[in-house]
C-alpha cells in the first residue's frame, strides 16, 4: 500500500531532472546495476512508474509532447529538425508563468521554447560541448567533437569538473542563488548524457567491469528476424565502423559510468537545495531509450521496441505518495499532472492525462490506465530495406546518423498493454509480440489463431488511441465535452450527466498557433 502523503503547498516548486537516450532497467531501482543511488534514493520516498513511455523515440518530439502535453501527431514535430514548427495552445512554460512561477534551465534544449522565454537559462549544451568558463572546459568540448560519437575505449582525459553535466548543474546552482523575492520556481536541469557519445572519466570509467555488465537480451543474430529498419541500420553502420559491436560491454560500462556521474551531480543540486527540497515536487525522468547493443545496435533509430519506447518516470516531493505504480503513462502526462498540481486549467489540446490522482496513492480507472501509445515516422512512404537515398550525412566516413531519411520515414504506431503490444505502419504491416515470453519482441504473433482476441482487442484499442490524439486544436465556437484530470475514457456516459466540472480553457489563448509565434495555417 502507498504511504500517506502529506498535502502539498498550493505553488510548489517544481524541479525536472531530464536525461537524455536513458534505457530503463539500467539502475539498481529499477533492477539493474547501482548506477544512480541518490535518484534511487530521492524515488524510494516518492512514485516510481515502472511502465513510462516515451511519444516518440526521438529528442525534440518527445520534448515537444513534454512541454506541450500533445502526441507529436498533433503538435506536428516529428523530427529533431523542426522545433519551431510546434502546435499548441500554451504550454509548460505558459502555464507556469501564468501562476506566478519564476522560471529556469539548465543544459540540453531540444525544443522550441528559446532563451528568452525563461528568467534564467544556462545553455545550450548539446552532445559535442556547451558554453565554456576555461581552456580546459573548450579543450573537452573539442575533444568531444573528434569522438565523433563513439565508444571511448580509455577514460575522458579530463577531470570530473569539466564534463557536461558538471557544468550544467554549476550553471543551475549559480542561478538559484540569485534568486529574489518568494515566487515558486520551476528549474528544468537536462542532462545530454547518457546519449552517446560513450565516454566517461575516471574514477567512473572503472566503476562498472564491461565483464560483469548486464547481459543484453540478443545481439545481430536475431536481425532476419527483425524489421528492415534494423537490418538496414545494422548495415550502414558495418560499412561505415566495421565491427563495432564488439564494443558493446564497454559501450555498457561507460553508459552506467556516466548514469553514476550524473547522480553525483544530482546529489549536488539537491544537497544545495537543502530544506527548499521540502516545498520542491521533483520530476525524474528521459526523453527516450538507448538500444546500449541491442539487436547489435547503439543509439537509437530502428523501430518502436520496448528498449527505445520504455523511459525512466518518478515523481517525488510533498504530496506524493511512496509506492510503485504499474500502470502504463507517457511523457505527454506530465504537463496535465503539473497544470493540477498547481491548480491551473489544462491549455485546449492537451491530450495527456493528469497523474495528481495516482501520485496520491488513488485508484487509477482500468479503461483509462489500461493501455499506452507511441509513434514513430517523419511521414510520406516508407521507403525499403534495398533503398539508398541521399541522406543528410554522406553514406562515405565515420559519422553518421541514425535519425535519418529512411529508418524514420513513413509512419508507426503502436499500442502496448501490460504483456502485448501491437505495431502497425502506413504500408499495412501488422505485429503482435508477447513482452513476457519475448521482451526483445523477435516473435511476430500476428496470425496466432491462439491471440485473436488479444490481437482484435489491441487492434480496437489502437484505433480509440488513434481518434483519441487527433487534433481539437484550433478552438472553434464549439466547445468540446471535457473530463475531470483528462480521463476520456473514465468519463460518465453521457445518459449519466455531463458531470466534468473545472478545467475550463479561461485566460488561455484560444487559436492554435506554432512555436515561432504566428497564427498557424487555418485547414483547408
Amino acid at each position: 500500500m502507498p504511504s500517506e502523503p502529506t498535502e502539498p503547498p498550493a505553488r510548489p516548486n517544481i524541479l525536472i531532472l531530464m536525461t537524455d537516450q536513458q534505457r530503463t532497467g539500467f539502475t539498481a531501482g529499477a533492477g539493474g546495476p547501482d548506477s544512480m543511488p541518490r535518484v534511487d534514493a530521492l524515488l524510494e520516498d516518492g512514485t516510481r512508474f515502472e511502465r513510462a513511455y516515451t511519444s516518440a523515440p526521438a529528442c525534440v518530439p518527445a520534448r515537444t509532447s513534454l512541454l506541450t502535453g500533445r502526441f507529436p501527431s498533433a503538435h506536428r514535430v516529428r523530427q529533431n529538425s523542426t522545433p519551431q514548427q510546434a502546435v499548441y495552445s500554451s504550454d509548460l512554460l505558459d502555464v507556469l508563468r501564468g501562476r506566478g512561477y519564476r522560471l529556469h534551465f539548465a543544459g540540453k534544449p531540444h525544443m522550441h521554447a528559446q532563451p528568452e522565454d525563461f528568467d534564467a537559462y544556462h545553455g545550450p549544451f548539446m552532445h559535442e560541448g556547451g558554453p565554456a568558463d576555461s581552456p580546459e572546459q573548450e579543450a573537452f568540448d573539442a575533444w568531444l567533437h573528434e569522438l565523433d560519437h563513439s565508444v571511448a575505449h580509455d577514460p575522458a582525459p579530463f577531470g570530473p569538473e569539466v564534463q557536461l553535466p558538471a557544468r550544467i548543474i554549476d550553471g543551475a546552482i549559480r542561478d538559484l542563488d540569485a534568486r529574489t523575492g518568494e515566487d515558486p520556481f520551476l528549474l528544468w536541469v537536462s542532462f545530454p548524457e547518457p546519449h552517446n557519445p560513450y565516454q566517461v572519466p575516471e574514477p567512473y570509467f572503472s566503476m562498472f567491469d564491461p565483464a560483469e555488465v548486464p547481459d543484453r537480451t540478443v545481439g545481430p543474430e536475431v536481425l532476419d528476424r527483425m524489421g528492415w529498419r534494423f537490418r538496414w541500420l545494422h548495415s550502414l553502420i558495418e560499412e561505415k565502423r566495421p565491427g563495432f559491436d564488439t564494443e558493446w560491454r564497454r559501450l555498457r560500462a561507460n553508459y552506467l559510468g556516466m548514469l553514476r556521474l550524473i547522480d553525483d551531480q544530482i546529489g549536488r543540486l539537491l544537497d544545495r537545495l537543502g530544506p527548499v527540497l521540502d516545498d520542491t515536487v521533483v520530476i525524474v525522468l528521459s526523453d527516450h531509450g538507448d538500444l546500449v547493443g541491442e539487436y547489435g545496435l547503439q543509439r537509437k533509430g530502428a523501430g518502436l521496441p520496448e528498449a527505445l519506447v520504455r523511459i525512466p518516470l518518478g515523481v517525488a516531493g510533498p504530496g506524493i505518495a511512496s509506492q510503485r505504480r504499474a500502470e502504463p503513462v507517457s511523457i505527454v502526462d506530465v504537463l496535465p499532472t503539473l497544470c493540477e498540481l498547481v491548480g491551473a486549467p489544462f491549455p485546449p489540446g492537451v491530450q495527456g492525462r493528469s497523474l495528481l490522482p495516482l501520485l496520491k496513492g488513488e485508484e487509477a480507472p482500468a479503461e483509462e490506465f489500461s493501455t499506452m501509445y507511441a509513434e514513430h515516422g517523419y511521414g510520406g512512404v516508407s521507403y525499403g530495406e534495398g533503398d539508398r537515398p541521399p541522406l543528410h550525412f554522406p553514406y562515405e566516413g565515420r559519422s553518421f546518423d541514425e535519425l535519418n531519411s529512411v529508418t524514420q520515414s513513413g509512419e508507426m504506431r503502436m499500442v502496448v498493454d501490460g504483456r502485448y503490444k501491437l505495431i502497425a505502419d502506413d504500408l499495412g504491416t501488422f505485429s503482435l509480440h508477447d513482452l513476457q515470453e519475448d521482451p526483445a519482441e523477435i516473435h511476430d504473433l500476428i496470425d496466432d489463431p491462439a491471440l485473436a482476441e488479444v490481437r482484435e482487442g489491441l487492434l480496437r484499442r489502437l484505433a480509440l488511441w488513434m481518434m483519441r490524439v487527433a487534433d481539437d486544436l484550433p478552438v472553434g465556437a464549439y466547445r468540446p465535452r471535457e473530463a475531470p484530470h483528462n480521463w476520456r475514457w473514465a468519463v460518465p456516459s453521457a445518459a449519466e450527466g455531463h458531470g466534468p466540472e473545472g478545467h475550463e480553457a479561461e485566460g488561455l489563448a484560444a487559436e492554435e498557433h506554432t512555436a515561432a509565434g504566428r497564427p498557424a495555417d487555418p485547414p483547408r
